[in-house]
């Protein structure tokens, strides 16, 4: 039970033979270390992330930054995240669920702290911020992809939906091509199939 703390060679996530998770909780306030309403959880579907949870409601999904910073164990047996066991001396690592409601990456070399990852960064980190067919770009604005053009607004309006995008023409059973996008989270996996081994 890591409650807001993750140690290296501690596993956060999913263990598959006992049907049991762990998950990080933050403390309630800065000064009162009972449980809070936000809460980090490793999911278990296929190609797992973390996802941040705050009073019971789905607010982010990390995305490459935080793959790069973890190690992800994905088996029959375990869906898991854990941190490295660093060989430098008077040196460790934490991953820490803030009462604020962020996750955080630190350092401790001797008494001084560095902060090497702080999640969320930005509001394109929101989780489903933009509607179907758009991304988040830079600017903080959900924009269509390629080949896609923005919907109707009065839709937008009616349905109270997020701002989607329509393709401009029809798909062509002759055309075999798919576009590349990068530095792009890959959908979640909870209800849709994604098959891992494509290069």
């Amino acid at each position: 039970y890591p409650t807001d703390t993750l140690l290296p060679g501690m596993k956060l996530g999913w263990d598959r033979t006992n049907n049991f998770t762990k998950n990080l909780t933050s403390w309630a306030s800065l000064n009162d270390p009972s449980s809070g309403s936000r809460i980090f959880t490793i999911e278990n579907w296929t190609v797992s992330h973390g996802l941040l949870y705050d009073s019971s409601l789905l607010k982010y999904r990390t995305d490459h930054r935080y793959s790069k910073l973890v190690n992800i164990t994905e088996t029959e047996e375990e869906i898991t995240h854990s941190l490295n066991i660093t060989t430098k001396v008077g040196s460790i690592s934490l991953l820490q669920m803030t009462y604020i409601g962020s996750l955080q990456l630190m350092e401790f070399i001797g008494e001084e702290k560095h902060t090497l990852f702080v999640f969320p960064e930005d509001n394109c980190d929101t989780y489903n911020t933009c509607g179907a067919n758009t991304y988040c770009n830079t600017s903080m604005n959900c924009v269509c992809i390629a080949g896609f053009q923005p919907g109707s607004q009065y839709a937008w309006e009616l349905t109270k939906s997020k701002p989607s995008c329509l393709r401009k023409s029809q798909l062509s059973c002759h055309e075999k091509k798919f576009k590349k996008i990068s530095n792009m989270k890959l959908p979640d996996t909870e209800y849709k199939i994604l098959e891992t081994k494509l290069g």
